[in-house]
């Protein structure tokens, strides 16, 4: 009997099935975000993208002539359910190989799992630098670093006016708000910018107003905030209820895409450290790519800030075939010497994997782009 899960996910390949006629089973691909709690937004998106490049492979005849089927997983936003659903995916939907987990607490919870099951993940959003620098061989990471994202921001401190002197963290209080905060200082305090207060809240949490009234008291004039989309909206907000007066800058690549439709009041303008701004397609590295990503997810009628995480799931899986197409085969320590063999053009760039971690058991680090969108008034602009 079909479950809700399995009609999805095999609905995805039932077009191109129709249309190529694969004999074959398909080749199942293991992904595990969050699509329920606290960064469901984020979760769904990547997921979203995902299932878009699966359509697309589909539709140009699969690889190695089997259709992919995308196995998707819902890690509730927290990493003991990630972990779970990881083990899922090994153990019961026999995947090859995974893709996940969005934040760096659920990605670092399963990667003893790997390990344990050698299996390899693609790591597509999670931007602690231990998950390339603990020394587990199975893991792929085509999202940068805290400190990538920081050194790259780092270079475009000449285009804010009035300049950046001091610098205040609201972080999500776990590895990702954490990690982002330390390397952003650090970055930051080699530019000669000085590092005041440092925030924190819990993913849940839905009032700001302690740390806000924090931040105040700070002569600090730009705030980095790190967390997802949903808690950026809430402390965007919050921020002009309560006159913070400072400039705010989001990290980590996350959109409040609900302040398109409705904005913050005139005068309020917003930066956001981006991965790939789908507003200019046209100036993303490879614009075709770019530009077919986003008309699929357009035909779809999804809300269009998402494609600023869509494209994660999107060049995750995009990664994952051609790591197939290189192995041969769909087994997992195949997949796992192919993966340093690929070089792919993604959404957001050129996509190969330098080594990163202690000798004979290093990781993957891809180096990925990175751009600042402002967003007042409900319009967005590249920095």
């Amino acid at each position: 009997m079909m479950n809700r899960r399995t009609l999805l996910l095999a609905g995805l390949a039932m077009p191109a099935l129709s249309r190529h006629g694969f004999a074959a089973d398909p080749i199942r691909i293991g992904m595990t975000q969050p699509l329920t709690g606290a960064v469901a937004a984020s979760g769904n998106y990547v997921a979203n993208g995902a299932k878009i490049a699966v359509e697309v492979l589909n539709a140009a005849g699969g690889v190695l002539g089997r259709p992919i089927e995308l196995v998707l997983e819902d890690n509730k936003s927290n990493p003991r359910e990630a972990v779970a659903a990881a083990e899922k995916l090994v153990l019961r939907d026999k995947v090859p190989v995974l893709i996940g987990a969005w934040s760096s607490t659920f990605t670092l919870a399963i990667m003893p799992k790997l390990i344990e099951y050698k299996v390899p993940m693609i790591v597509e959003t999670s931007s602690a630098a231990r998950i390339t620098t603990s020394g587990n061989p199975y893991v792929f990471r085509i999202a940068p670093t805290s400190e990538m994202e920081a050194v790259a921001f780092a270079e475009l401190l000449g285009k804010f006016d009035p300049p950046i002197r001091k610098i205040d963290f609201l972080s999500m209080n776990n590895d990702f708000g954490r990690g982002a905060a330390e390397k952003f200082s650090a970055a930051l305090a080699a530019k000669g910018i000085r590092t005041g207060r440092t925030e924190t809240m819990t993913p849940e949490a839905t009032d700001l107003a302690a740390q806000i009234t924090a931040l105040k008291q700070s002569d600090a004039d730009t705030v980095f905030l790190t967390t997802g989309v949903e808690q950026q909206t809430l402390a965007l907000r919050q921020a002009v209820e309560q006159r913070l007066g400072k400039r705010i800058v989001t990290t980590g690549g996350s959109f409040p895409d609900q302040l398109l439709a409705n904005p913050l009041p005139p005068g309020n303008t917003s930066y956001h450290i981006l991965f790939y701004a789908p507003w200019f397609p046209e100036r993303a590295p490879h614009p075709g790519i770019a530009e077919r990503y986003t008309a699929e997810w357009n035909r779809k009628a999804w809300e269009f800030a998402g494609l600023t995480e869509g494209f994660r799931g999107y060049d995750a899986v995009l990664t994952v075939a051609e790591a197939i197409k290189l192995a041969g085969k769909p087994e997992a320590e195949a997949i796992r010497q192919a993966l340093w063999k690929v070089k792919l053009a993604g959404v957001n760039g050129d996509i190969s994997f330098a080594k990163d971690g202690p000798a004979g058991q290093e990781s993957g680090q891809n180096k990925p782009n990175v751009s600042v969108v402002t967003l007042s008034e409900g319009k967005t602009g590249l920095l």
